[in-house]
C-alpha cells in the first residue's frame, strides 16, 4: 500500500483561541493529524500556561528559565501569532483568519467572545462553512453557563473525587483528584473528535455548526461503568483505592521488593494465577473459583494472596506470571515508563531541536498515541515561541511591512 506524506487533516486551517489545557489539547490532536492550526495569544504574556511553573524548561547550562514545562504538553505543531482583539484592529485581524479557516475553537467564558465581534452567530453569517467550537466549563446552557470551570472544580462536582483516593476508613475524607487534569484531557479529544464528524457532516451539506463541549458534561460521561452502576442500581459507588469494584484480584500488591499490579478479569486468568503462585486449590475452592465468588468473598481471599507474593521480587512475579498469561506489571513513577523498553521502541518520547541561539536546546513531549497505516501524524515541530509566526501569518492575510510595523508599534501584535 501506498504511504501518504501529508497528514489526515492537511489542507484543514485552525483557528485557535484557547488557553490553559482542554482545547490547546483538542488543537494539537487536530495538528498532530496535519491540520495548520494558528494559536492567538495576548501581546507579550501568550497562554497561561507559558508561565505555569515550576518546573521551567532547563537552557543549555542546565539552569531553570522561565518558560513553564506546562505549555510544552500540548501545544505543538501549531504557529503562535500575538493579538489583542480588544482592540477593534486585531478584532479585525481574528475575523479575517476566520474567514479563512475551517475550524474555530475557543475556550472563553459564554459570550466572552461577543463583544469584540467574534461569537459563533457574528461569524458565522460571514462565513457559513465554519465549524465553531466553544469548550467551557459547565456549557452553553443552564444555571451554571456563565461560571468559569476549571478541572477541579470539575472533577469535585461531577463525583469524579468521590471515587477516587483510598475509601473513607483509611483517612481519604474527601476523596482526591485524579493526578492529571483528566477532565480538560478528555474535553480536548472530545472536542477534537466532535471537529472531525462536522466536517465529515459538511462535506455532505456544505454547512459548518456550532459545538458545544462542557468540562461538566465531560466529566459525568467518563464516569462511564460507575456511572452506569448508579444509574442502574439506584447505589453511589464508593471509593476503593486500587481495588476494582467488580473483579478480584485487580490491584497492587507488595512484593518481596516492591509492588507488583495483577489484572485478572476472567477466571481462566486466576486459575492459570493460582497455579503459578503455588495455590492450585484457589480455582477449585467454590469461594473463588467464579469471579462473582472472589468478589464476595474477597476478604478472605485477598489477605491469602498478599501472603504469597510477599515471597518473591516484583521482576520474579512478572516473569512468572506473564509466562502462563496471567495479566501484571510493575507500579512505576513517571521516569520509570519513559524507560521502559515498550515505551522506548514505540518511540514515545519525542525530541525537538531548537535552533542553536534559542535558549533552551529542545522541547520533549509525548507522541501522538494515534498511528495510521498509511498516513502520517506530524511529528516535526516544536511547541512556538510566543508570537514567533505573527509576520509570516499577518503577511499570508496580505499586511505589508508597513502595516505590521504600525500594528507592533501600538501593541496590537
Amino acid at each position: 500500500m501506498s504511504s501518504l506524506t501529508e497528514g489526515v487533516l492537511s489542507g484543514i486551517r485552525v483557528l485557535d483561541m484557547t488557553r490553559v489545557l482542554a482545547g490547546p489539547w483538542c488543537t494539537q490532536t487536530l495538528a498532530d493529524m496535519g491540520a495548520d492550526v494558528v494559536k492567538v495569544e495576548k501581546p507579550g504574556v501568550g497562554d497561561d500556561t507559558r508561565h505555569w511553573g515550576p518546573p521551567f524548561m532547563l537552557d543549555r547550562m542546565g539552569r531553570a528559565t522561565n518558560q513553564a514545562a506546562y505549555f510544552a504538553s500540548c501545544n505543538r505543531n501549531k504557529k503562535s501569532i500575538t493579538v489583542d482583539f480588544a482592540t477593534s484592529e486585531g478584532a479585525d485581524i481574528i475575523t479575517k483568519l476566520a474567514l479563512e479557516s475551517d475550524v474555530l475553537v475557543e475556550n472563553y467564558k459564554v459570550s466572552g467572545l461577543q463583544p469584540y465581534g467574534l461569537d459563533y452567530g457574528t461569524l458565522s453569517a460571514l462565513n457559513p462553512r465554519l465549524i465553531y467550537c466553544s469548550v467551557t466549563g459547565f456549557g452553553q446552557t443552564g444555571p451554571y453557563a456563565k461560571r468559569a470551570g476549571y478541572d477541579l472544580l470539575v472533577q469535585a462536582a461531577s463525583g469524579m473525587m468521590s471515587i477516587t483516593g483510598e475509601p473513607p476508613d483509611k483517612g481519604c475524607s474527601n476523596g482526591n483528584r485524579v493526578g492529571v487534569a483528566i477532565t480538560d484531557v478528555f474535553a480536548g479529544l472530545y472536542a477534537a473528535t466532535a471537529i472531525l464528524g462536522a466536517l465529515h457532516e459538511r462535506g455532505r451539506t456544505d454547512r459548518g455548526q456550532h459545538i458545544d463541549i462542557a468540562l461538566l458534561d465531560v466529566g459525568m460521561a467518563i464516569l462511564a461503568n460507575q456511572a452506569s452502576a448508579y444509574l442502574n442500581t439506584g447505589i453511589s459507588p464508593v471509593r476503593n483505592g486500587n481495588v476494582h469494584p467488580s473483579l478480584v484480584p485487580y490491584q497492587d500488591f507488595k512484593t518481596k521488593d516492591g509492588a507488583v499490579l495483577l489484572a485478572i478479569g476472567n477466571d481462566s486468568q486466576f486459575a492459570r494465577f493460582a497455579q503459578a503462585a503455588g495455590r492450585p486449590e484457589w480455582a477449585q475452592d467454590p469461594n473463588f473459583a467464579k469471579s462473582a465468588s472472589r468478589v464476595e468473598n474477597k476478604d478472605n481471599l485477598l489477605v491469602q494472596v498478599s501472603d504469597v507474593l510477599k515471597t518473591k521480587t516484583t521482576a520474579q512475579w512478572i516473569r512468572d506470571l506473564e509466562a502462563v498469561g496471567v495479566p501484571c506489571g510493575p507500579v512505576n513513577n513517571i521516569a520509570q515508563a519513559f524507560e521502559d523498553p515498550q515505551v522506548v521502541a514505540r518511540g514515545l518520547r519525542l525530541r525537538h531541536e531548537l535552533l542553536p541561539g534559542s535558549e533552551v536546546p529542545h522541547i520533549d513531549t509525548v507522541r501522538s498515541p494515534i498511528r495510521y497505516s498509511r498516513s502520517i501524524i506530524n511529528t516535526g515541530n516544536a511547541p512556538p515561541a510566543l508570537g514567533e509566526h505573527t509576520v509570516s501569518v499577518l503577511q499570508d492575510l496580505g499586511l505589508g511591512d508597513g502595516e505590521i510595523a504600525w500594528l507592533r508599534e501600538r501593541r496590537i501584535v
